[in-house]
């Protein structure tokens, strides 16, 4: 019920972002719906690989490197689903804060509304 949850709230904020923002396109709830799961799957499993291979540099930018993992992985999904656009990197950019901020905000209010 909560995966469900965060998963449908994730796909407003990703329809919010691209009302918002210009550089991040959506066709509709059903393509929102599925870059949510889709920016779930990579999160779980294409982002600590990353985070684990760029080890180093994360460690020298003293963590904003990490800010580019996240873009590259919001782009990645956009660049897997066709209604997704995301023109450049700096467009994922922008877009992957927006997400990111939008998710802890959706994730707060969650933990507050329904505790484990």
């Amino acid at each position: 019920m909560r995966l469900l949850l965060k998963w449908l709230l994730g796909a407003c904020a990703l329809l919010a972002i691209a009302h918002v923002y210009s550089g991040v396109q959506i066709g509709n709830f059903h393509v929102a719906l599925l870059a949510a799961v889709l920016l779930a799957f990579l999160n779980t499993v294409l982002r600590p690989v990353l985070i684990l291979l760029t080890f180093p540099v994360t460690v020298l930018t003293l963590g904003l490197f990490l800010f580019v993992i996240n873009a590259l992985v919001f782009w990645l999904a956009a660049r897997m689903l066709n209604d997704f656009v995301v023109p450049n990197f700096s467009a994922a950019l922008v877009g992957s804060l927006m997400y990111t901020a939008l998710n802890l905000v959706i994730n707060s209010a969650l933990e507050r509304l329904l505790p484990r």
